[in-house]
């Protein structure tokens, strides 16, 4: 039986140019909900972020968010939802996001949701983790960079093992299922702020 109990979501705090963008935010909050899976995202009302979280809560489920203490403006918190946590830096922020989360998924989105998911592959990497990670391809959003990871593998800079199991489909729905039939079960190391 899969240990997947929550799932964090790394998506753009602007909806983007293609309304398919919001309508993949607004179908990822059903479908987790749909599969009994909590959501944890990085707190904020506004954009990907907003749609996906607002989804999860409108369907009946819970969601936690974690948002650094003073880095954004007030009104881009997300005051109804389950849970808001506000920690005292962006490491802190994402250290928590991972120590909450069985599972990963990156959402179209920009510089920080690149950055997001780079540094969850990273810890993968050096063997901190070994939860699964996706990305919602909407609209053939994450092509270049799946093709640019091969790039790196085929240059000698990364092993396949590395990239190989990034899990990546247009569905929320089959991409949820195919991250539950992957999570590892049992607990995962705790990572440390200060060690990051």
């Amino acid at each position: 039986m899969s240990g997947l109990r929550r799932v964090c979501v790394f998506c753009g705090s602007s909806t983007g140019q293609d309304p398919r963008y919001a309508e993949a935010a607004a179908a990822m909050g059903r479908a987790l909900v749909a599969a009994d899976l909590e959501l944890v995202y990085g707190g904020g009302a506004v954009g990907l972020m907003g749609i996906v979280a607002d989804a999860v809560m409108q369907a009946g489920g819970r969601v936690t968010g974690v948002i650094p203490r003073g880095l954004f403006r007030r009104e881009v918190r997300h005051e109804a939802i389950t849970e808001l946590h506000e920690t005292n830096s962006m490491h802190e922020r994402k250290a928590l996001m991972y120590e909450l989360s069985d599972a990963f998924v990156a959402m179209p989105g920009g510089i920080g949701t690149m950055e997001e998911l780079f540094e969850t592959l990273t810890w993968a990497q050096i063997g901190l983790h070994a939860k699964p990670v996706g990305v919602l391809d909407v609209n053939g959003f994450y092509q270049p960079l799946l093709g640019f990871l091969e790039q790196m593998v085929a240059s000698g800079f990364v092993k396949q093992r590395h990239v190989g199991g990034i899990v990546a489909d247009d569905d929320p729905v089959r991409l949820l299922g195919t991250l539950l039939s992957a999570a590892p079960s049992g607990q995962a190391p705790r990572i440390d702020p200060a060690q990051i």
